[in-house]
C-alpha cells in the first residue's frame, strides 16, 4: 500500500491506493469545513487551478453522490470551491505540493477507474 501525504493551506491530504483522506486544520474546522474521505472509485473528476502570487489554487475532488458536487456547478464562481469539504487549497508557496498531489492523484485514480 502506497501512502503519500501533502500539506495544503487548509488541510493535510493523505493519498492511499483506494482513497483520499482530508484532515482539516483548526481554523478550517472552526470555519465549518469538515474532514472527509473520498474513495477513488467515487471520484468523477479532480478539478484544479494553480495558485498565483495573489490567489490560492485548489484541487477539488468532484463526486456524483455528494451534494457539494451539485453545489459546485450551481454556485457563483467566487463561492464554488472555498467552503467545499472535498477541496484542498494551496498557496503560491505550496504550488509544488499541489502539482505533486495532483500527479499522484491522477495516477492512483487511473489505476482504480474501470476502462471505458
Amino acid at each position: 500500500m502506497t501512502v503519500k501525504t501533502y500539506k495544503g493551506f487548509n488541510a493535510k491530504v493523505t493519498l492511499y491506493d483506494d482513497r483520499v483522506e482530508i484532515k482539516r486544520g483548526l481554523t478550517a474546522r472552526i470555519g465549518g469545513t469538515e474532514d472527509c474521505v473520498v474513495a477513488l472509485t467515487d471520484l468523477v473528476q479532480p478539478l484544479s487551478k494553480s495558485p498565483t502570487p495573489l490567489l490560492n489554487g485548489y484541487v477539488f475532488l468532484a463526486t456524483d453522490s455528494d451534494p457539494a458536487h451539485l453545489k459546485y456547478w450551481a454556485d457563483a464562481p467566487k463561492t464554488k470551491i472555498g467552503g467545499q469539504r472535498q477541496a484542498i487549497l494551496f498557496t503560491w508557496f505550496q504550488r509544488s505540493a499541489q502539482a505533486d498531489f495532483l500527479a499522484a492523484l491522477l495516477e492512483a485514480w487511473g489505476s482504480v477507474r474501470p476502462p471505458n
